[in-house]
């Protein structure tokens, strides 16, 4: 990770000292009406992080934290890929922020393309991240990101605003390994 040229902005992994400051960042800049934030599952969420069993990674400018996204291996998604592709990790994302006078600046989209090399680093092939379905500004830069929709449904439970449906997402990271989506186009 690194600085970004002519900025005073450092990308940088995040470590159990950055807790406090990612737990703020999220609750704070990233509740709105599209965001489903269950405090338990963030709690948990950022434990991971603090033991190393999930990542982030942030934008500090001049040491405060501007925006980060979070992000791990899992097999929750097994169902989207063709069977000979199951079982093996794959990258989520989990949350991804940026304080609220950064918005439009592209701090998003270029932690979450920090966060997909980092994946690819850890041997995820494909990674998946979700949505409000109504949620522009995340579809935007997941789009910017290289990320494909490949479902929509209802979900009342964690989207109970606007049409209370959730987008999914996923960029294919490795195409020869999973080759059934190459034969689709997909990647």
């Amino acid at each position: 990770m690194s600085a970004q040229p002519g900025l005073d902005v450092l990308l940088v992994a995040a470590a159990p000292q950055h807790i406090p400051a990612l737990r703020a960042l999220i609750f704070d800049d990233g509740a709105n009406t599209w965001n489903y934030l269950p405090e338990d599952g963030i709690r948990e969420h950022l434990q991971d992080i603090a033991q190393g069993r999930a990542y982030g990674v942030l934008a500090l400018e001049l040491g405060q934290l501007i925006g980060a996204v979070t992000f791990g291996l899992n097999t929750d998604f097994d169902h989207y890929l063709p069977p000979q592709a199951r079982g093996r990790p794959q990258g989520y994302v989990s949350e991804a922020v940026v304080r609220r006078d950064r918005v439009g600046r592209g701090w998003g989209t270029r932690l979450l393309r920090e966060a997909l090399a980092e994946l690819e680093k850890l041997g995820a092939d494909v990674v998946f991240i979700d949505r409000h379905e109504e949620n522009l500004a995340s579809a935007g830069m997941m789009r910017a990101a290289g990320f494909v929709e490949i479902e929509t449904y209802a979900d009342s439970r964690r989207r109970p605003h606007g049409s209370g449906r959730t987008t999914v997402c996923w960029k294919v990271l490795n195409p020869a390994a999973l080759p059934a989506l190459s034969d689709q186009g997909v990647g």
